[in-house]
Parts: C-alpha cells; structure tokens; sequence
C-alpha cells in the first residue's frame, strides 16, 4: 500500500496493485469538518485520481472514530467576510464536484455523523456503506443557508422530490435503520465495519474491466434525467465506446478459456 498527502487533512492510500484507491479525511479535531484549506485538498486529490488510468475504484473514507464528516467549519466561516465567502464558494465547489466528477465508481464508507457538507460527499459518491452508527441529514437551513454541496439536487434523485424536501426542509438528522430505509444510504454493515466493507466492495468493482467501469459510470450519470429514448442513446454511445476495446476483447477470450482476465485498459 502506497501513500500521498493532499496537504494537511487529506490523504490518498493505493491499495495491492494500485486498482482501489482511498480517499481519506482526515482532519480528526474538527470531525472532519470542511475547511477551505481541506476543500481545496479534496479538490486537488480527486484531480490526481481522476487523471491516474491505474486507479479503477475510490473508496471515500474516514479517520474519525465518531463521524464520517460534520460538514463545513462553521467557526472558519463565521470569520468570513461577506468577499471572503464569495472568494472561498468555488473551493468549496471544488471538493464536491470533484468527488461527483470521479470518472470511476466511487463508495463512502460512513459511520457516525455525516451531515450537511459531509453527507453532501457521501451523496456524491455512487454507492454509500454505512455503519450501524450512522446519522445523516441536511441541516443547512437551521443554520440560515441551504445545501450548497450538490444536496439539493443529488438527494431527490435518490429519494423523490417529496422525501428529499421535507427532509432539508425539516433538516432533520436521520438514524441509519431509517436511512436504509428511504435510500439515503445503500449497505447497512456491522458497527466498525464500514471501512472494511467498502474497501472489499471497491476490490470487487476494481476487478473488473477498467473500459468498461467508466463507460458504466458515464452512461448511468449522463442519463439520469433524461427520456427514456434519450438515455438508451447515452447507454449506445458508451457501449460502442467498450466494444472494440483491448478490454471487450481480452475479456470474451479469458471468459472462453476460463481464466482471469488481464485487462489492457484501453
């Protein structure tokens, strides 16, 4: 296992050949709490993920033994000024977006709190793991603003307009039973086992077809909203994408010859 430091509170672990890569938060005295300085970190590593052709899965996770991410640094912010928010929004930006514009399958691994900000980052991933500890919520109204990460868009189109609204609107935090429930998070695991979970799901994924995981990705992103005929459009782009591949290729000859495929990447 290889490692990379993104400044102070973010780190990047590779792991075995260099196929699973983690993203870690780590800023452990604010509970992981979103400061400029950390969001340009996340902004910066998810850069270097996205343009790394080895890396086929990022497991987003947490050093926190409480709390996957509490959301923006409310002390840093209540030090803004009104042109320092302004200057500070695009880095803020840039850590989600980063996270949401991975071109590889992405998974969270949350327990604790992952709230506002924090479960923003969550949402942008494609698959969330959770703990039994795990309490999510949008609670940016109760403090005078909205979800500014991506929540406001990302939630309703896990949930439905309705459930996503009365849940910012009410910025209720949500215990993880319930969670499961309405699709705010996708596995439920044992407590202290996310990170685990997450880490053998991303080995699984990681797997597979490099080719063919980003096709998947961009066809399963770039149809969400779109008309049924408009979407199977996007779903034939990304296939004849994949289908004279080195990777189509070595994978129909390893299945045939019964044998792990060795994909080329390209």
């Amino acid at each position: 296992m290889s490692e990379e430091r993104f400044g102070e509170f973010v780190l990047v672990r590779r792991h075995g050949d260099g196929h699973v890569a983690e993203l870690v938060l780590d800023r452990p005295k604010a509970m992981n709490a979103v400061s400029t300085e950390m969001a340009r970190s996340i902004g910066a590593a998810c850069t270097a993920l996205g343009e790394d052709r080895d890396v086929r899965v990022v497991v987003l996770t947490s050093t926190h033994e409480r709390a996957f991410c509490v959301g923006a640094d409310l002390k840093e912010r209540n030090s803004l000024s009104d042109a320092e928010l302004v200057r500070q929004r695009p880095v803020a930006r840039g850590a989600y977006t980063g996270v949401l514009e991975l071109p590889v399958p992405t998974v969270a691994a949350v327990h604790g709190f992952a709230l506002g900000g924090g479960f923003e980052l969550a949402l942008a991933c494609d698959v969330i793991v959770a703990d039994r500890t795990a309490v999510v919520g949008l609670p940016e109204v109760s403090v005078g603003v909205i979800p500014g990460g991506g929540g406001t868009q990302l939630l309703p189109r896990r949930v439905g307009a309705a459930r996503a609204a009365e849940l910012i609107f009410s910025a209720r935090r949500v215990e993880v039973a319930e969670a499961r429930e309405l699709g705010l998070v996708d596995v439920l695991v044992d407590e202290g086992r996310d990170r685990e979970e997450a880490l053998a799901l991303g080995e699984r994924i990681g797997a597979n077809s490099p080719v063919g995981l980003r096709a998947a990705k961009r066809a399963l992103r770039l149809g969400q909203g779109l008309d049924l005929r408009a979407g199977l459009e996007v779903e034939d782009a990304a296939w004849r994408a994949v289908a004279f591949s080195g990777d189509r290729a070595e994978g129909v000859a390893a299945f045939n010859e019964k044998r792990k495929p060795q994909w080329p990447g390209e």
